[in-house]
């Protein structure tokens, strides 16, 4: 049974912990794109405390399965506490450890790819979203404008690796003709990418 309330609860914490999860504008975007789509399986990277997925998990079948992957051990005892509590762990795995490391050994496919994780590695998660996704599957990665720095002139020395990836994998999922992609300006910017196979 899924508990709003311990909903509410994971994210008025993570809010005030400054933990980065999904804004309402963008969940309420995504919530359209799955209840469209109907995914049977998501793979996010970037847990978290386990908000996202357990939206998902709220706005999808009852037998769609959510893959998600997060860095932190300490974020991913969090993230499994809240997903029980808000009663939704039979839909969600949490693999715990780098992304980077982890994606190479999967070889699951996905409906939805959701990207939330280190800026700086997302060239590196698209890679792997494209492996993976079925074809017609989309891609999501949240964040995609940065504060506004990836579309402007913005080359200061502390966020500059994060707004060239940003910059990059923009430019991949706009020149690869196998995408189509839209970028919407909800949140910090969220990339929409179909895949054709």
């Amino acid at each position: 049974m899924f508990n709003e309330e311990e909903l509410k609860i994971v994210k008025e914490r993570a809010l005030e912990n400054h933990i980065p999860i999904l804004m309402d504008d963008t969940m309420e975007k995504i919530e359209e794109i799955l209840k469209k789509e109907k995914p049977k399986r998501i793979l996010e990277i970037g847990t978290a405390v386990g908000y996202s997925a357990s939206m998902f998990a709220k706005n999808t079948d009852e037998d769609c399965i959510i893959d998600t992957i997060e860095i932190s051990e300490e974020r991913a005892k969090e993230a499994q506490e809240n997903i029980e509590k808000i009663g939704v762990k039979e839909k969600i795995n949490i693999y715990i450890g780098n992304a980077v490391e982890i994606l190479p050994t999967m070889n699951n496919e996905y409906d939805i790819v959701f990207i939330d994780a280190a800026k700086g590695k997302y060239p590196i998660f698209l890679e792997h979203a494209i492996r993976m996704i079925k074809n017609e599957g989309l891609i999501l990665a949240d964040n995609i404008l940065y504060k506004g720095y990836v579309m402007s002139d913005y080359n200061e020395h502390k966020q500059r690796t994060a707004v060239r990836h940003l910059r990059e994998y923009i430019k991949e999922i706009t020149e690869n003709d196998k995408c189509e992609s839209e970028i919407l300006e909800v949140g910090d910017g969220l990339a929409i990418t179909r895949v054709r196979k």
